[in-house]
């Protein structure tokens, strides 16, 4: 895979980060969605954070999306508007290369020219490669959820870490 470029989120980028998300949904415990939803679900999630202007980057290689990354409000309340939650994505072909790191750094960039102010990172506690992530950026650890929730058979723990944007 050669060099990533990155940009912002465009509409035909719907099928690629579906595909993408849907991988993650059927293979692991990176989300706890059970199901995948469809583009029309995924067009309408992006369009809202559009609408909002909060952070979305796109990374490509070779003309092929192979990840993405947004910040979103961590809750809707008006209170929570300085905070961001962060989401990274990749295409199994671009893991394992530090495209999730520079995806990150860039968000965290994009993030405070917005205006958030604190970025929290949701993360399914065994995902130890996304937490040293998160950690290498910053992140400290702030709590833990036991057995929060119930996929593949089993119980799965979160845990949260935080970092001033």
């Amino acid at each position: 895979m050669s060099e990533p470029s990155f940009r912002k989120f465009v509409w035909s980028d719907v099928p690629a980060i579906t595909a993408i998300y849907r991988h993650a949904v059927e293979t692991s415990v990176a989300t706890f969605d059970t199901e995948a939803p469809g583009e029309a679900a995924m067009a309408e999630k992006f369009g809202h954070m559009l609408e909002l202007g909060h952070p979305v980057i796109i990374a490509e290689a070779e003309g092929k999306t192979v990840g993405y990354a947004y910040a979103s409000t961590y809750r809707p309340r008006p209170a929570y508007r300085f905070t961001a939650e962060d989401s990274i994505y990749l295409a199994p072909e671009a893991q394992g290369r530090g495209l999730g790191s520079a995806l990150l750094g860039r968000l965290m960039e994009e993030s405070k020219a917005f205006g958030f102010k604190q970025m929290l990172a949701v993360i399914t506690a065994e995902r130890a490669n996304s937490i040293r992530l998160h950690e290498k950026h910053g992140f400290r650890l702030i709590g833990r959820y036991e057995k929060l929730g119930y996929k593949f058979d089993r119980w799965l723990d979160i845990v949260h870490l935080q970092r001033a944007v």
